[in-house]
């Protein structure tokens, strides 16, 4: 009985260091890339804004060639909706919607995460003439992980997980721009 107080007593002291070791970890995230296309800014811009065409470049909308798509509102306007689902666990189920265009300059978008788990996030794309034919294009997300889930931001390196799978959009987006 004296042995299991004692397990006890550990684990209880361990889930309370986590905790407030979890008061101490940052809550926020940022991810941003970058490529230049050889394209002029305002084609670039408008393939961009089109959230449909995410079909051709991002790499979590061809993580499920049988995912469900849905779309509301006329694509390119603030407001337009794109929502999935899937029962493949690293695309789950959730929706993105335009919240804001800068015409020729960038396009925010919010992305509400509904399975495997409930999150919401922002993400946005920038352009910006660098010569005549040529774009660069950004690409970024920004999130935060409430306490105490954020204890996994120990863990998780947003940075490179996030990070690869938006270069690895951006020079899909390239080659495709650039045919």
């Amino acid at each position: 009985m004296k042995i299991l107080k004692r397990v006890l007593f550990v684990i209880v002291g361990i889930v309370i260091l986590a905790l407030v070791v979890a008061l101490f970890v940052k809550k926020d995230y940022a991810v941003e890339r970058e490529v230049t296309i050889n394209r002029p800014e305002p084609e670039v811009f408008d393939f961009i804004k089109h959230i449909k065409n995410q079909d051709q470049y991002s790499v979590w909308n061809n993580l499920d060639p049988a995912m469900k798509k849905s779309y509301s509102g006329t694509d390119g306007t603030v407001g337009f909706k794109y929502s999935w689902e899937s029962t493949n666990k690293n695309v789950g189920k959730g929706e993105q919607e335009i919240v804001k265009i800068t015409e020729g300059d960038r396009i925010d978008m919010k992305l509400r995460f509904k399975e495997p788990f409930d999150a919401e996030d922002d993400a946005y794309m920038t352009t910006e003439a660098i010569g005549a034919d040529k774009t660069k294009v950004k690409w970024g997300f920004t999130g935060k992980m409430a306490w105490p889930m954020n204890l996994m931001m120990l863990c998780m390196k947003m940075e490179e997980m996030i990070g690869k799978d938006l270069q690895s959009g951006l020079d899909k987006m390239k080659t495709t721009l650039e045919k």
